[in-house]
């Protein structure tokens, strides 16, 4: 029997990619945005200029008095959904086995992603 409790999963979305938000709150719901860092182990994504969140922070050598500074917070991954490159439009992602080893494709279009 194999555990699993330990394998980290693989995602549908890596950095650099493209990608819509299909579920959250009104701000952030139908969002587009480019993928800054993926966290594999907790399934989450960082989108560029979708999540924005207020951080307070401490009095510090850079902030004497403090500041609320704005931020992009992780979202899950599957409220996101990659964007095909080849028809601009949000896509399911498969999995082929190619001479390189195994790539994502698009299920919409048919074409390789990596």
């Amino acid at each position: 029997m194999r555990r699993t409790s330990n394998l980290i999963p693989k995602l549908h979305v890596k950095k650099g990619d493209t990608v819509k938000v299909l579920s959250g709150r009104v701000g952030v719901r139908g969002e587009v945005g480019r993928v800054l860092e993926v966290y594999p182990k907790k399934q989450r994504a960082l989108v560029e200029g979708v999540n924005i969140i207020k951080k307070h922070q401490k009095p510090g050598p850079q902030n004497p008095n403090g500041a609320i500074v704005e931020r992009e917070a992780p979202l899950h991954v599957s409220k996101l959904m990659l964007i095909d490159p080849t028809t601009n439009k949000p896509t399911r992602i498969g999995r082929q086995k190619t001479e390189k080893g195994w790539v994502r494709v698009a299920k919409k279009s048919g074409a390789i992603l990596d």
